[in-house]
């Protein structure tokens, strides 16, 4: 019995020790709520973060600091504070702070790989040969050609009275870009709904395993474990990609040693490089599955997440539906195809893909950043290898910024110089500085193309169910924002 209670005696006091250690620590850092003994403040975060984050940022301030587990956390929730970590100290929080889940994936990956040289040679690749503007215009024939099946899809579930998994079009679309540019051809069907679901079904996940809480990222000690089973799940699904980039890499290979003429895709110049033998880059299996991954991944799940949300809102926002129609009719005409230079005409389309950014940006929380130095932002100490979250979602619905900012109103944009570009933190869904989203050209290109011939072809409406109980704007989730109840809409022709 004796024994018993000394051991209550030192667990107690190990507790109130542990607790005024951290408590102490804390001093200098920003404001934030008080942590609990051992799990800091995880228990307020709850499953949607996002939110959780924007209601503690509204007592604690724009600026705040969390202990998640062990792991000092600073939250940013305001285009100022984000400012200071993403423009005037991005060199110190340049690099990644990644999710232990991702495992040998961030190894190579373009996403995760830390702001150092290999990172730099990778990340100029895909500026120089995927994502620059001359690259781009070059391939509009590619995002002309998918954006009619598209519309020729719709077209015939319209003829038979079918409701349009909107998600589901966008994404098979997004994914038969990406593969086109990369392998030059294209992955799945429209027409294919269960291997374009599956496909996605796997992207999804794959998101949501990055983006959930984990205890191995919140107490590093006990990573090994791997607790909940999340870096055994994603190197599952990983895996699954991964033997069909090696289908194509193994492929075009063979066709290589045999001789048959080049595709000048992005494969066959990745192939190049690697032959090259250019060591900073080193483009071998691994770090080719893991570009290919991070392409696939970020150029589907996003844009086809976004083209969902923007349609979600103008079929709930009927007076938006009609405006922008209204500038399609007057513009283009429904007799003929839109083309990329037509997007530039067309501002109350753009301002409605803002609005959806603001509203719904793809990722909430952005990717996490890791503080490589101690250093003071706004008066305030960040510890060195602190996380840091830039909360966009919050930012979107900060009344210091937006009027009525929990409304869907393109017209806020009128008159205002919002870009999406990183430059202007009002805005910001592709994030900012260093790491800025390398891939936002294409995705701008390609959602407003989507949403714009969608409209533009086509009547929508929504199932009377859903017109009479109204749409579900739940959220789920993960790295990326997505609806929890796909949208299905009935379109007619023009």
């Amino acid at each position: 019995m004796a024994v018993l209670f000394l051991c209550l005696v030192w667990l107690l006091v190990s507790l109130v020790g542990f607790y005024i250690f951290t408590h102490n620590r804390r001093r200098g850092l920003p404001p934030g709520p008080r942590p609990l003994p051992v799990i800091g403040s995880l228990h307020l975060l709850g499953d949607q973060p996002h939110r959780s984050l924007t209601k503690l940022a509204k007592i604690h301030g724009p600026l705040m600091s969390l202990r998640l587990g062990t792991v000092t956390t600073v939250v940013a929730s305001s285009p100022a504070v984000a400012r200071e970590f993403l423009q005037r100290h991005d060199a110190i929080f340049s690099s990644r702070s990644v999710p232990d889940a991702l495992g040998a994936h961030a190894r190579n990956s373009t996403v995760w790989l830390p702001n150092a040289p290999r990172w730099r040679a990778l990340r100029k690749i895909m500026g120089a040969e995927l994502f620059a503007p001359h690259r781009l215009d070059a391939l509009q024939h590619l995002r002309r050609e998918k954006v009619q099946e598209l519309v020729d899809h719709i077209g015939r579930l319209a003829r038979s009275g079918e409701p349009v998994d909107v998600g589901r079009v966008a994404f098979t679309t997004s994914i038969n870009l990406v593969s086109r540019t990369i392998f030059s051809r294209d992955l799945t069907s429209l027409d294919d709904d269960g291997g374009s679901r599956e496909f996605q079904r796997v992207v999804t996940e794959i998101m949501v395993a990055v983006g959930s809480p984990n205890i191995s990222d919140f107490f590093p000690a006990l990573a090994a474990a791997d607790l909940q089973g999340w870096r055994r799940r994603l190197a599952q699904l990983f895996a699954r990609l991964h033997r069909i980039f090696d289908e194509e890499i193994d492929g075009r290979m063979r066709g290589r040693d045999a001789g048959e003429p080049r595709k000048n895709d992005f494969l066959d110049l990745l192939l190049d490089a690697a032959e090259d033998g250019d060591s900073t880059a080193r483009l071998d299996r691994d770090t080719l599955r893991s570009l290919f991954t991070d392409l696939f991944a970020a150029g589907s799940d996003t844009s086809s997440s976004t083209m969902e949300w923007a349609m979600t809102e103008l079929l709930r926002s009927p007076t938006s539906m009609g405006k922008v129609c209204d500038e399609l009719a007057e513009v283009i005409g429904s007799k003929r195809s839109i083309e990329e230079s037509d997007i530039g005409r067309l501002p109350y389309l753009q301002a409605v893909i803002k609005e959806t950014f603001r509203l719904h940006p793809p990722a909430p929380l952005l990717l996490p950043r890791h503080a490589r130095d101690d250093t003071k932002i706004m008066g305030y100490n960040i510890p060195k290898g602190s996380r840091v979250f830039v909360n966009v979602w919050a930012m979107g619905r900060d009344k210091e910024t937006w009027f009525e900012p929990e409304k869907f109103m393109p017209e806020r944009f009128f008159g205002k110089a919002v870009d999406l570009r990183g430059g202007e933190f009002d805005l910001i869904p592709f994030g900012g500085g260093r790491r800025i989203c390398p891939g936002m050209p294409l995705a701008v290109r390609m959602v407003h193309m989507l949403l714009a011939s969608m409209l533009n072809k086509f009547t929508w409406r929504l199932p009377m169910e859903v017109e009479r109980n109204g749409v579900d704007m739940a959220e789920n989730f993960g790295l990326t924002l997505t609806k929890v109840a796909p949208l299905c809409a009935i379109a007619t022709p023009q």
